[in-house]
């Protein structure tokens, strides 16, 4: 059973690693190149970006991403591949904790395919994040947890020990939440079943050997990051521009305390409303999560493993939930929920109810929509011509951007002439979860034909990526930029912006007016290097008789003509909303 989960994992992660699509112009890039950074400076305590100490995130996915580079070298593809793992481990692990949970093997292998096949965990693992791998030891903890509680567990000792690795290794990754989230719904789950006060029950947990475990593995890192970056010990609740007070400070103060509170600085992320917070799962979920209401009629009361399991797994969502309700909120944070919310449903699709045949006739109509919307564009855009890239058919709406399938906003009926391929593919994909689900007495047809239609929608959606690539990464303008003569390369505003520059040339760059968002902090550290240009710097050099070429954004382009005049700005290249220009002509060049 766990087999065919690996087959199913494999499909969906494994066949969307290669490139292209490129790496994106935002965190992905970034992630990628400062694992690469740490490589070559063999610093590998402070990341950096363009020289400038990033001591947002712990270090964690940037050694896995530098072992990786170590094995296979440094590329787009070999980024991803920690990523995959992990999200694939993710998946087996989810399956083998319903099989002990739920003692039948059919349990598991639904929970399996639910996390293996749902929209949310293909779609917050197409950039280099590593919230998929603090998911797994979350969710390793979870089931150490409920292995620790039983009176016969053969090796009590083993289960409090991965306790205290997925801890160490959870604040590597993500910081506290790895340890707050799992204690969290540990603490609900024993108020509930009155065993908060019982110290047999922590006793079990042996909370000493596990302590000592995190700290052997997640310390070391902490105590040289704030060594490497005084002031050491700084406690002020006031975040202020151009104020520097050391690592500690920034990671355990800024970081946590003030971003949990909305108060951070440099306020550099959206927020998503709450109500869409909770409401969204319903998408990240699918379409397993038409067979939410079969959860419903379960049984959680704690009198066995499987009610035991089933009420953990809602103390488990319902924490995570709520800490993101007082807390901000984007649409991947509630990504930890996705294994709680698939061994209940792993548990409900072992019995046949009219919750799930509901669900299958529910899954079957949504399915038929989106085959016969899929069709009648395709028939709708015969006839319109895909000139250029799809950027060319788009019609931006940033004030979307905030949330994860914002650009879908941009999409046009014109648009989806570059998309016929994978417009099909996804159009076949659900028709063949529409036809599988006409029978809802054949549940478990409907249930393998929701995955294989899942698998064939992500490869449309991964050759969807491919189109938009000219829009998400700045590929072309650095090809474009490898073919012209050498000089020194300047980024309009944001390194995130052209995060794929630095990547794919391995190489630094001027940022004009880019003490910006994730780079303000740590530009005022004594160590950073000073990339930083402004304005009347930049006139002087785009002056000069040495080449020079700027990346820019479409809406930047009239800043910079006003700085130098449109006639000093010599297009190379246009791709996506992005352009690059250099100072001087080009011999031979006929842009």
């Amino acid at each position: 059973m766990t087999l065919l989960v690996l087959l199913f994992a494999a499909a969906v992660y494994i066949g969307c690693i290669f490139s292209p699509p490129s790496l994106m112009d935002d965190v992905d890039a970034v992630q990628a190149q400062i694992a690469r950074n740490m490589m070559q400076s063999g610093d590998w305590v402070t990341a950096r970006l363009d020289g400038v100490p990033y001591l947002e995130k712990p270090p964690l996915i940037y050694w896995m991403i530098a072992g990786s580079y170590k094995i296979f070298g440094a590329h787009d593809w070999s980024a991803r591949i920690p990523v995959v793992l992990s999200a694939i481990a993710l998946c087996l692990v989810t399956a083998w904790f319903g099989i002990w949970a739920f003692k039948r093997y059919s349990a598991g292998l639904y929970a399996g395919l639910c996390m293996s096949t749902c929209i949310g965990l293909w779609l917050f693992t197409r950039i280099q994040i590593p919230n998929v791998t603090l998911v797994l030891t979350i969710t390793l903890s979870m089931w150490a947890f409920l292995r620790l509680l039983e009176d016969d567990e053969p090796h009590p000792r083993l289960w409090a020990a991965l306790i205290g690795v997925c801890f160490g290794t959870g604040l590597l990754l993500e910081s506290l939440i790895a340890v707050v989230f799992p204690l969290g719904a540990w603490i609900v789950y024993l108020a509930l079943t009155k065993q908060l006060f019982q110290w047999q029950i922590w006793k079990r947990l042996r909370p000493v050997s596990t302590t000592l475990i995190m700290l052997a593995i997640a310390a070391p890192w902490h105590i040289l990051a704030t060594i490497q970056n005084p002031p050491y010990f700084e406690f002020t609740m006031k975040s202020i521009p151009g104020q520097w007070h050391g690592f500690f400070w920034f990671f355990f103060i800024n970081e946590q305390l003030l971003r949990f509170l909305n108060m951070r600085y440099p306020r550099d992320y959206a927020t998503v409303p709450r109500y869409l917070f909770w409401l969204f799962n319903l998408i990240w979920l699918f379409p397993w999560s038409v067979y939410i209401p079969a959860t419903f009629r379960l049984s959680y009361k704690p009198v066995d493993r499987e009610g035991r399991t089933r009420l953990l797994a809602v103390c488990w969502i319902g924490f995570v939930m709520v800490f993101f309700t007082f807390s901000t909120t984007q649409e991947y944070y509630s990504m930890p929920i996705y294994p709680a919310v698939a061994l209940l449903l792993g548990s409900a699709m072992l019995l046949e109810s009219r919750s799930l045949r509901w669900g299958t006739r529910a899954l079957s109509v949504i399915c038929a929509a989106c085959a016969i919307a899929a069709f009648g564009i395709l028939i709708a855009i015969r006839h319109v011509p895909a000139p250029g890239d799809i950027s060319h058919a788009l019609v931006r709406h940033p004030g979307a951007y905030r949330l994860s399938l914002g650009h879908m906003e941009d999409l046009t009926l014109d648009s989806f002439a570059y998309l016929r391929f994978p417009l099909a593919m996804a159009g076949v994909a659900f028709a063949i979860g529409a036809l599988t689900a006409l029978r809802p007495s054949k549940w478990r047809t409907a249930y393998f034909g929701a995955a294989v239609m899942m698998v064939i929608f992500f490869q449309a959606a991964h050759a969807a990526m491919i189109t938009f690539d000219p829009y998400m990464s700045s590929r072309p303008l650095i090809r474009a930029l490898k073919a012209s003569p050498k000089g020194q390369v300047i980024v309009d505003h944001h390194y995130y912006f052209f995060s794929s520059y630095f990547f794919y040339t391995d190489e630094k760059a001027l940022l004009l007016n880019g003490r910006y968002m994730n780079l303000v902090y740590g530009s005022y550290s004594p160590r950073a290097e000073n990339p930083f240009i402004d304005n009347s710097q930049f006139e002087k050099l785009w002056a000069s008789g040495q080449r020079y070429y700027i990346f820019a954004k479409e809406s930047q382009i009239d800043d910079l003509d006003s700085l130098v005049g449109k006639r000093q700005l010599i297009l190379v290249k246009y791709s996506g909303d992005k352009a690059l220009f250099t100072n001087h002509p080009i011999p031979g060049h006929g842009a």
